[in-house]
């Protein structure tokens, strides 16, 4: 079994979610009392959340590349970013990196690919849903993204930094979710990312329509699949 390195704390919250889909997937493939081999480094998420407000992306990547190191050299084989806004940086946090770097929006892709579906929604940061670096990742595998108006993804961005990040579950962020999930599909969404790690703690397959695609446990499934060598040519991404 290979060790999966995973970089945490954006949120802690979602990170837990990691750590138990990856242990939960290894046991139930391997049975008895298997659990994952796992290199754990979990950063002050304020401080990132800092650099996003401010826009000092650089300086986010020298914090998670200087992480990402030390999750190579305490051994980690492959090394996971556990969440969809940072990967806004991937590249240069892989730079720091000889391992291969499991991106998140390709392991998504390929679950969406499977459902032979085309066009779908993306629910997450503001960041991710209306810059480019996820979108274009989708758009590269022939997928089409689709995003809700201004005022509904005010209302994800607030639900994930006011109250996901901290835990706080209610019924009324739930149905605001699945009524701007309800638009979504309106407007042509054969599917919908949940393109944020802490969504997956809010909603589930029963709050929508059509198949929900959560990025949080298809990018644990991708690493136990390389952890267990299921993965023959994972791709490394590394554009040095």
């Amino acid at each position: 079994m290979k060790t999966i390195g995973l970089l945490g704390g954006m949120s802690w919250e979602s990170t837990t979610e990691y750590y138990k889909h990856i242990n939960q997937m290894v046991n139930q493939r391997v049975g008895a009392l298997a659990s994952a081999r796992c290199v754990v480094y979990s950063v002050n998420f304020e401080e990132i959340v800092q650099c996003q407000k401010e826009g000092r992306w650089d300086d986010a990547a020298a914090i998670l590349g200087g992480a990402a190191q030390r999750i190579e050299k305490a051994g980690a084989d492959c090394l996971l970013v556990c969440t969809n806004t940072m990967h806004k940086i991937a590249e240069q946090i892989s730079a720091h990196i000889t391992i291969p770097f499991l991106h998140i929006a390709d392991a998504a892709a390929e679950k969406i690919q499977e459902r032979k579906l085309r066009k779908v929604g993306l629910l997450g940061t503001k960041f991710t849903m209306e810059q480019d670096f996820f979108i274009e990742k989708m758009k590269n595998h022939g997928i089409e993204i689709i995003v809700p108006a201004e005022k509904e993804r005010d209302i994800v961005h607030q639900v994930i930094f006011d109250e996901l990040c901290k835990g706080i579950i209610t019924n009324t962020s739930r149905q605001a979710y699945r009524n701007i999930m309800d638009e979504l599909v309106k407007a042509g969404a054969e599917g919908i990312i949940l393109g944020c790690t802490e969504i997956t703690l809010l909603v589930s397959p029963e709050d929508a329509t059509v198949p929900l695609f959560d990025t949080t446990r298809i990018h644990a499934e991708k690493a136990v699949d390389f952890a267990l060598l299921l993965v023959e040519n994972c791709e490394i991404y590394h554009q040095k």
